[in-house]
């Protein structure tokens, strides 16, 4: 069985009633699509629509010629074996098969046919029994969502998730065809964002010679599109909104050149060589601001950056707080910093490791942090000893009054401190701990609340990990006095993080 991504992008050729109820032409336009399709490097599906008239039109209107769509249905109807030989078709072409029910029925009837997917058109998206019905099928959905409610676009995804459904939605406008003005294809991106782990993809209906709402879908995120197609014959005139084989073919090509366009998602480029060489050639080199001896750590201030530079040197690029640079032989003053004369030493995988754990306890805690709030990871004595002291936090609020989410670790303890400026209340929200309060220990549980006046000097640690709200009047920077005097002297004890929550 398939699944949504796996067949991504996924156009979607839409026959409707486009066939006439003539099974032969339902297959040339099938056949004629094919021969379209080949020529392009995307996954596609074609779809029909099944309804069961006896169940879906009122008996006493079944008749009614008067009425548009009754007479649509009835005058293009056709049976079950023709229907077989049409989605036969389609898959023995390769195609993704595709199917949209109008009744509880019709679904059967997928199922007995085997459609790879199922389709919810716009007007049954809120069809509590239909969709109650197409749920207990194990066959990937996608659903449009014209005319649909924020809540009950809420609603629906919420249904579906919690049946576990691989599903996608689709923006649509149900105006047939839809005008330039009508469009809103910026609701491609508004659903991509309430619903980042679900596809979204757009179901037209402009006039075929409209190329540009594609391209701007594709710009906007869409990763499944859906046209309504079908073929011109002397008895067969087309709807304003279906699009010829010629012009699919058009379409398809203005969608290839977007999708190029607009190049990778989800992860940044592979950068070619020739613009990673102009931009070195405009990078500052780093040279030696005086002699550096051999073995030293090499810091900011025993550095200036310059151009021209060399191959192989160290750009002011390459050093950042969390790349440390060892020089293995002297360093001549001005002279060029050379990676081949650098030992290296690069904490960063040691930090996201950090981050992930912090990430898990915060998950077993239940509490939510927005992603704006930065990080701030406490290594008292280096990076290699934060397991043994050390500690995370996270700034909420500093003004008169302050809190801090605080995260040890398991095993972890922060050294001995004190504030003279600063009284602060540890409430804990997550695990134990314990608190030395002035030589006093004791061990604290989850809810329970630890007053620190200023002046005491206190440390605490925790066995199986920990999740504390500190609460005090306003934090200043000066205010943290550690009794050892390693730590006061200890430049470099601190590592802040922007952008660190997973998606």
């Amino acid at each position: 069985m398939i699944t949504l991504k796996s067949v991504a992008p996924l156009f979607v050729f839409e026959m409707a009633n486009n066939h006439m109820g003539n099974v032969e032409h339902g297959l040339r336009i099938i056949r004629e699509f094919y021969q379209v399709s080949r020529d392009f490097n995307f996954h596609f599906g074609f779809k029909l629509q099944y309804r069961n008239l006896e169940s879906f039109i009122h008996p006493e209107f079944r008749e009614r010629d008067d009425i548009k769509y009754i007479k649509r249905f009835s005058d293009t109807r056709l049976g079950e074996e023709d229907l077989r030989r049409l989605k036969d078709e389609m898959q023995t072409l390769g195609f993704v098969t595709v199917c949209t029910p109008f009744d509880e029925r019709s679904v059967d009837l997928i199922e007995k046919h085997a459609f790879d997917v199922i389709k919810i058109g716009s007007c049954s998206f809120t069809d509590w029994s239909l969709l109650e019905h197409i749920a207990k099928t194990d066959k990937p959905i996608i659903a449009s969502t014209a005319g649909a409610l924020l809540e009950d676009i809420d609603k629906v995804v919420s249904f579906l998730e919690h049946r576990k459904k691989d599903f996608a939605i689709m923006h649509c406008v149900g105006e047939y065809p839809t005008e330039n003005e009508q469009l809103q294809l910026n609701q491609i991106g508004f659903l991509g964002k309430r619903y980042p782990k679900i596809m979204i993809g757009f179901s037209t209906h402009e006039n075929p010679d409209n190329e540009d709402p594609v391209k701007i879908a594709i710009a906007k995120g869409a990763s499944i599109f859906e046209k309504h197609v079908g073929i011109s014959t002397a008895q067969v005139c087309l709807n304003a909104y279906s699009a010829t084989p010629e012009k699919v073919r058009r379409w398809l090509a203005v969608a290839q050149k977007a999708f190029d366009m607009c190049g990778v998602s989800g992860r940044r480029p592979d950068f070619s060589k020739d613009e990673i060489s102009t931009l070195n050639s405009l990078r500052r080199g780093a040279f030696a601001k005086h002699t550096i001896p051999a073995g030293s750590r090499i810091n900011p201030a025993d550095v200036f950056f310059a151009i021209p530079t060399m191959e192989d040197q160290v750009l002011a690029n390459d050093m950042s707080k969390h790349t440390e640079f060892y020089a293995k032989t002297l360093v001549v003053e001005n002279k060029p910093l050379i990676f081949g004369n650098m030992n290296i030493r690069e904490p960063r995988e040691k930090i996201y490791s950090i981050v992930r754990q912090v990430e898990q306890l915060l998950r077993a805690s239940g509490i939510i942090i927005l992603p704006e709030v930065d990080l701030e990871i406490s290594h008292h004595y280096g990076i290699d000893r934060f397991y043994e002291f050390g500690l995370t936090m996270m700034t909420i609020v500093n003004r008169e009054y302050c809190k801090k989410l605080i995260v040890l670790v398991p095993g972890q303890q922060h050294p001995e401190q004190y504030h003279i400026l600063k009284e602060e209340t540890f409430h804990i929200l997550h695990g134990k701990m314990w608190v030395n309060l002035d030589g006093i220990i004791r061990e604290y549980g989850t809810g329970e609340i630890v007053v620190v006046e200023r002046g005491v000097k206190h440390s605490f640690g925790t066995e199986h990990g920990v999740v504390i709200e500190e609460i005090s009047s306003t934090h200043h920077k000066n205010d943290s006095f550690y009794t050892d005097p390693m730590i006061m002297q200890n430049d470099c004890r601190k590592t802040l993080l922007t952008h660190w929550m997973e998606v």
